[in-house]
């Protein structure tokens, strides 16, 4: 693909934030989702991971889709379908590597592996003719968010993290390991407050006992303080959709926009390394999950 990926992409995400908008939280503001809340999915019904939640997002906000099943021409045309007439795709990335045998100077021959990353185009079913019924079936409804959450509250307590109730300020101490929260009460919806929970929570996976995440941060509002900012804003987005929650965006997250946008700037590739290390955030609290029923039977089997 000729097209510079690793431009198209932030490009995108710069001018929305130059707009005041967080890419990641637009499919919850805009009225065309109706509050629905879902990752992209693959044909299979596999979610995407990563940058091209954010890309897939965004498409579906910019072109007003509300299904959230995308899949290539071919796909598409395996299952007798058809992708209308002049509708365009929408971008998409695949990260491998590729294992080139090199000669060393000694004469002795050493494999290295290169990264690469290529992009293709899919379509959202909403795009595409002659599909099973079920593509087309609207998303389920959000849940009534007038109580607890059950489902989150058991996510987090499965952490095993130290979340300290009480006080004025949400936050990571890296020097404690803990997680202060104001009092449930203190929010205005259950959504507000696992919002702001997960995010925290996604800062706790940095510690070097976890993920080990370190961007040379020296001090409060530098370039390093921007960048760990982004992931859990990320990693925020990406938990909120896999565990129903509508995401908001923080009461300071407006002073956060000119330094994010200074690190986009800089490197074009920050929005890829951001998203990367947001979802391995999530993997990271998915994985400390307690296995399921059908988990266990499959690994005695």
């Amino acid at each position: 693909m000729k097209q510079d990926i690793y431009q198209k992409v932030p490009d995108k995400i710069i001018a929305d934030l130059e707009q005041g908008e967080l890419s990641w939280l637009k499919p919850w503001s805009a009225g065309n989702t109706d509050g629905r809340i879902i990752k992209p999915l693959r044909h299979n019904g596999q979610p995407y991971n990563g940058i091209n939640v954010l890309m897939l997002w965004g498409a579906a906000v910019e072109r007003g889709f509300i299904s959230p099943h995308w899949m290539t021409f071919k796909q598409a045309k395996q299952m007798g379908a058809h992708v209308e007439k002049g509708e365009r795709g929408n971008l998409v990335v695949y990260a491998n590597t590729i294992t080139k045998t090199e000669k060393q100077e000694n004469g002795e021959e050493e494999e290295r592996k290169i990264p690469f990353m290529k992009g293709y185009s899919v379509f959202n079913v909403e795009q595409i003719d002659g599909l099973p019924e079920h593509y087309y079936a609207k998303p389920p409804q959000v849940i009534d968010p007038a109580q607890r959450i059950d489902h989150a509250d058991a996510f987090f307590d499965a952490l095993g993290a130290e979340i300290r109730d009480g006080g004025a300020k949400a936050y990571y101490s890296g020097a404690s390991d803990h997680v202060q929260m104001p009092s449930f009460q203190a929010f205005r919806s259950p959504e507000s407050y696992y919002a702001t929970l997960v995010h925290e929570m996604t800062h706790w996976t940095k510690h070097k006992t976890r993920l080990d995440r370190e961007f040379g941060r020296k001090k409060w509002g530098d370039e390093g303080y921007a960048r760990e900012e982004l992931v859990a804003e990320l990693g925020a987005a990406f938990l909120c959709a896999d565990l129903a929650l509508t995401p908001e965006p923080g009461t300071d997250h407006a002073a956060y926009i000119q330094s994010w946008l200074k690190v986009l700037k800089n490197d074009k590739r920050a929005i890829f390394s951001a998203a990367a290390h947001a979802q391995r955030a999530a993997d990271y609290l998915h994985g400390c999950q307690p296995a399921t029923e059908e988990e266990s039977q499959g690994a005695a089997a």
